[in-house]
Order: C-alpha cells, then sequence, then structure tokens
C-alpha cells in the first residue's frame, strides 16, 4: 500500500485478524493505522503489540484516515454512524464489514460523496484462509478498489458478487465454518467409534476435509466428479456415501444455507 492511511473503527476479532494479517505480510506499515475501539484496555494492549497509532475517538479515526474499516457490533452501527457519518466526504472511503447492514443503510449516515463498499468476510480470514464478499455495487475510485481488493486478499479468496446475493453468502461461506466444524467434530467421533484416539481422529478428520476442499479448488472439477473418483463398486466409501444420504445430509446442509440466509435477510437495526 501506499501512503495512504488505513482507519479502524472497531477492533474486535475480525478487525484484529484483519490487522494482524496485513501487518504480517507487509502490506502496511504499522504508523499508517490508526485505529478506535470502546474498550480502551483492549485497543491499548492491541496498540501496544502491534504499533499502530490509538485514535481518541471514533471521528478521530475518520478525520486522520483515507480508508475506513467499519468493523463494529451491528447493534451499535446506527449510534456510531450518528456521531461520525458525516465526517465521511469525498476521499473518505468507508469499507463495512458490519453484518445486515446494506448499502442503502449505511449511505442514510454518511455523504452521498463518500465512496463505500460492503464486505462480508469469514472467521477462517484470521488464518489467511478466509472467503471474503465484495459487493458488486460500490461507488470506489479504480484505484481506491484495486487498494480494498488488495487489502482482503490477505485475508484470502475474494469473490465479487451483487449486493442482493450478500445474504446467500452469509448463509453459505459467512456461517460455512460452523457447519463444517461441526462435520470434523462429527467425523472425528466417527473415527473414535471406530477405535482412533480423539486427537488422532481430529487430525485426520480436519486435515481430510482440507485436502478435499484444496482438490475442489485447485482442480476446478465438479465435486460429483472427484466423489465418484473415490467411490469403488461395491467399496467401503460407496456404503459410507449410503448411509449419508439415507440420513438427509444433503438436504440438511441445504437447509442450513437457506435458513442462515434467511436469517440474514430478516435482520433490522
Amino acid at each position: 500500500m501506499s501512503d495512504r492511511i488505513l482507519g479502524f473503527i472497531g477492533m474486535g476479532n475480525m478487525a484484529k485478524a484483519i490487522l494482524k494479517r496485513i501487518l504480517a505480510n507487509g502490506w502496511i506499515v504499522p504508523q499508517n493505522i490508526i485505529a478506535f475501539d470502546i474498550s480502551a484496555d483492549s485497543l491499548n494492549k492491541t496498540c501496544e503489540e502491534t504499533g499502530i497509532r490509538m485514535a481518541e475517538s471514533n471521528a478521530d479515526v475518520v478525520e486522520n484516515a483515507d480508508l475506513v474499516v467499519l468493523a463494529v457490533k451491528p447493534d451499535v452501527c446506527g449510534e456510531v454512524l450518528s456521531e461520525v457519518g458525516w465526517k465521511f466526504t469525498e476521499g473518505k472511503a468507508l469499507l463495512s464489514i458490519v453484518l445486515g447492514w446494506t448499502s442503502e443503510q449505511l449511505r442514510e449516515f454518511i455523504s452521498d460523496d463518500c465512496p463505500l463498499l460492503r464486505v462480508m468476510p469469514n472467521t477462517p480470514a484470521m488464518i489467511g484462509d478466509g472467503m471474503i464478499v465484495l459487493a458488486k455495487e460500490h461507488t470506489l475510485s479504480g484505484e481506491t478498489l484495486t487498494t480494498a481488493i488488495s487489502l482482503f486478499e490477505q485475508l484470502g479468496r475474494v469473490r465479487i458478487l451483487p449486493e442482493a446475493k450478500i445474504d446467500a453468502a452469509t448463509g453459505l461461506s459467512g456461517s460455512g465454518p460452523a457447519y463444517v466444524y461441526l462435520i470434523i467434530e462429527a467425523l472425528a467421533d466417527g473415527g473414535v467409534r471406530q477405535g482412533l484416539t480423539r486427537a488422532d481422529a481430529y487430525v485426520l478428520a480436519a486435515q481430510t476435509v482440507l485436502g478435499a476442499a484444496k482438490m475442489v479448488l485447485e482442480t476446478g472439477a465438479h465435486p460429483g466428479a472427484l466423489k465418484d473418483a473415490v467411490c469403488s463398486p461395491a467399496g467401503s466409501t460407496i456404503e459410507g456415501i449410503y448411509a449419508l444420504e439415507r440420513h438427509g445430509v444433503r438436504a440438511a446442509l441445504i437447509e442450513a444455507v437457506s435458513a442462515a440466509a434467511e436469517k440474514s435477510r430478516s435482520l433490522t437495526y
């Protein structure tokens, strides 16, 4: 990144994940980051650990930064923007990762001249393997958009989707890590049932999920084709697949994504 200043309003888990990744990758120097959080002790600790600048208020962040990551909890977003939204003017880009807050809702609090981008990351961003969805309907200039994409690419894979699809993405990639953790836990339970130690079962299950996911992404093959390649006629794998289908695992996962997406659509603040 150039000498532009990056600001954070809110320094919760996701903001810290972003901060630590971009610093670890050398994407920006600590002196070019300014942040504020309502928890002074937590913010002070983060600033001491990373060397970033501590702002005196949310307004201080906006006044001194060129790009601002809005990372507050959804239920206080309106209050925060009511306080500082008018300071977001031309040249002060707002990158919002606040769950449930649409661009239209955010725009009610900020200047029409303020460049705005809505972003939906997920928790694996903490280790650089996140899925980050950017809303296609943004008002960032070409240069600022390139900077924003570069920023979020530090956290994992970036996909640009119509904002109308953000709730669907929330149900899938946003909530999806929790489904996968449940699946890993269940696979490990199966391994323990068959005599594996708990420690071995977790490693086997987690690495199997990781490897299978990489096969999909890196080969570009259809998941069904990859599944078929493992299923020998009358073999053990097809027997396991039959058990999963018999118990409705496929339908359960589809319902999980749908339920989470509908919940995201129904959120009001």
